[in-house]
């Protein structure tokens, strides 16, 4: 039997990728919501009417953290996978939909730009949804790694969407720093 390399070596091989991947997705999610200024303590954000489903801000940070842990493992499985005829897709889709996920957050909380930000979202889900598919057909555990990730991205284009139709002149809005609550 010819093995292109022995067990020991393929762990190696995933502990590299994920050592160098995982840190990375996350470092560039976590850049992607910094220099947008993304978070509920935006005043243009604070402004917006939220949609029922929207859960509690502090959900965002704990959620994303772990998506994002899990899609840089996912990566480095996909990665360390030499021997696969569809890797080379898989990588492909993954860098496409990973910018499409880093572009959401300028779009919507620098550009206070909610219809540019539906496109993206869509866009990426389509990406997503590819790339799972491809994932599954070169490491199953990658795939099934991206599902919470997919379940993620398509209630956050329905909340997107909810933002949308809810806020219709949201790029109007002021972005003052005062923001009046009346509750009744």
């Amino acid at each position: 039997m010819n093995r292109l390399a022995s067990p020991a070596q393929l762990r190696a091989s995933l502990i590299r990728w994920a050592l160098f991947l995982v840190p990375l997705v996350m470092l560039l999610g976590f850049l992607s919501g910094q220099l947008s200024g993304s978070g509920a303590g935006s005043p243009w954000f604070q402004a917006l009417e939220k949609p029922d489903l929207f859960p509690p801000p502090a959900t965002f940070g704990i959620v994303w953290t772990a998506l994002y842990f899990m899609m840089g493992l996912s990566f480095a499985m996909v990665c360390a996978a030499w021997g696969s005829r569809r890797r080379g897709w898989a990588v492909f889709f993954f860098i496409v939909q990973l910018a499409l996920n880093l572009a959401w957050s300028p779009a919507f909380f620098a550009m206070h730009d909610i219809m540019l930000a539906q496109i993206i979202i869509v866009a990426l889900d389509v990406v997503l949804l590819i790339t799972v598919v491809l994932f599954f057909k070169v490491r199953k555990w990658a795939g099934v790694l991206l599902l919470p990730y997919l379940a993620w991205v398509l209630f956050a284009t329905l909340l997107n969407y909810q933002f949308l139709q809810a806020n219709p002149d949201a790029s109007e809005v002021e972005e003052s720093g005062a923001i009046q609550r009346i509750e009744l």
